[in-house]
């Protein structure tokens, strides 16, 4: 069956969903409102996540790495096997892999543990938890305004196309951004939770739940606890000895969570983890890999993934918190949003997804404002104009959302060069290393060999061949005839991947 099909059947299931979700929060009906829209929103995330391939930037990094750590939990490595030197500085060709914290490759190796190496266990950690935050961005927004505008967040949040386009593994830094932001709307859940309930154990759930954040994604996790403090402020429960008191055992907790893997990687791996260690500072001073924006990238860019007039949400959710500093709620929104605003935009390194943990707050702002719109239309002359602002509202984002599922562009899902590395597996080659093959990758992801994109030189053959390793060259017409001649280097015909 072919993308297209595959589409509209996904399109028509979730819409479907959708307009009965509606029908019950209609009624008040605000459970079977919500299960209906993660049911839905799972059409859209299974479909967009039935790519049959790995995607070029950086699912294919994670997913090898998430591969070899099924052998050693405790071993990040790239190349699993180096038969030649690397430079241990370069994450993109290394052996011990420490460019990104290790909770999401463990949660995608236990995936693959338990439904085998491919790309779907690849990508459903993340669909189980974008299906779960649809869920906490509800709870989170009838906690911080009412169900009506929780409901409407939700919905945002469910068919927003950058999300559409992490889970699918389709934009750079993918899964890793989905677990940062899930453990961060987690953590801002449970301090709800333990506002509401001013139990001792939410305090130790809510340094959990940063602590794997932080091992998400580092430190920007932090953007919890001011939000925690003025919504513990907000809820008049707690005196200041409970508060700091609290505050401490969070901090505590968080510590114990993350610790560990620092203090583990700078002992086993001193060399890599210094490394890594300044090329993250170097994110704030210099733009990396082509990745050096104009201080305006954010602000220019959320038109795009989260509609073309969120400014005018924006804008007025900021002159109502000014107008009205004593709301704390309110402020804690805003918060979640200008801070990590501002910092990533003064960072020199900027990716649109490194905002994505703000994406929460935006929606929350959006439903807010799209309310404020429906009670000042019954009081408005101009109701054309305020009709024309709410439908954009919904139809922007729900049009960014559907170009993001590509259903009609053709699309190769199952590509041949993936089903040429499958059966290139089969042959079972003892010791191989595969030279010549451009996606080198994808093609460890996709068998036990070593793999490398150029081609040896005869010393290199026959020094490999000596220490017992089996060679195949990929035929591409250009493997010169004096290394095709040497004895017992296997040539192999395989379709040249191609950029997705």
């Amino acid at each position: 069956m072919n993308n297209l099909i595959l589409g509209i059947i996904a399109l028509i299931l979730a819409s479907a969903g959708y307009w009965w979700s509606w029908r019950f929060q209609q009624r008040d009906h605000y459970g079977k409102a919500i299960g209906l829209m993660i049911v839905s929103a799972l059409c859209l995330y299974l479909y967009i996540s039935a790519d049959f391939f790995l995607h070029h930037w950086d699912e294919r990094y994670h997913a090898l790495v998430a591969k070899n750590l099924l052998s050693h939990p405790l071993l990040p490595t790239l190349y699993n096997n180096p038969v030649l030197p690397y430079d241990f500085r370069d994450w993109q060709a290394n052996h011990i892999w420490l460019h990104k914290q290790p909770l999401a490759l463990w949660g995608i190796a236990g995936s693959m543990a338990l439904f085998g190496v491919n790309e779907l266990a690849v990508r459903l950690p993340s669909i189980v938890l974008v299906s779960i935050a649809v869920y906490l961005v509800f709870s989170v927004g009838s906690y911080l305004f009412n169900k009506n505008t929780g409901y409407l967040a939700a919905f945002f949040f469910s068919i927003n196309g950058l999300l559409l386009s992490l889970v699918g593994g389709r934009k750079a830094t993918d899964h890793v951004d989905v677990f940062f932001m899930f453990f961060i709307l987690l953590s801002v859940y449970l301090s709800i939770q333990h506002c509401k309930k001013e139990q001792f154990i939410y305090s130790v759930l809510v340094g959990i739940s940063i602590g794997l954040a932080v091992l998400s994604k580092w430190l920007p996790a932090l953007i919890v606890i001011p939000i925690l403090l003025l919504l513990a402020w907000d809820s008049g429960k707690f005196s200041l000895r409970t508060i700091v008191a609290r505050f401490i055992v969070i901090m505590i907790t968080l510590t114990v969570v993350f610790l560990p893997w620092q203090l583990y990687i700078f002992s086993a791996f001193p060399q890599e983890a210094a490394w890594e260690s300044s090329y993250n500072l170097q994110h704030l001073s210099e733009g990396l890999e082509g990745h050096s924006r104009s201080i305006f990238f954010y602000l220019n860019r959320i038109r795009i993934n989260y509609g073309e007039i969120i400014y005018l949400p924006l804008g007025w959710f900021i002159w109502r918190s000014l107008k009205n500093p004593g709301d704390k709620k309110q402020l804690a929104v805003l918060v979640w949003f200008l801070v990590p605003f501002v910092f990533f935009s003064v960072a020199r390194t900027k990716m649109q997804a490194y905002l994505f943990i703000t994406a929460p707050a935006l929606f929350f702002m959006t439903a807010e404002f799209f309310y404020a719109l429906v009670r000042l239309k019954d009081q408005s002359r101009s109701k054309w104009i305020i009709n024309l602002v709410l439908t954009l509202l919904v139809i922007l984002p729900i049009r960014y959302g559907v170009e993001r599922l590509t259903v009609f562009e053709f699309k190769e899902r199952n590509p041949q060069w993936v089903i040429d590395l499958r059966d290139l597996q089969k042959e079972n080659f003892d010791n191989g290393v595969l030279f010549n093959y451009n996606r080198p990758i994808e093609a460890m992801f996709y068998t036990d060999l070593t793999v490398y994109p150029t081609i040896p030189s005869i010393d290199t053959i026959s020094a490999l061949q000596e220490q017992g390793y089996t060679i195949i060259i990929r035929d591409d017409g250009n493997v010169p005839e004096h290394v095709r001649e040497v004895e017992l280097v296997v040539i192999k015909r395989l379709t040249q991947a191609v950029d997705d």
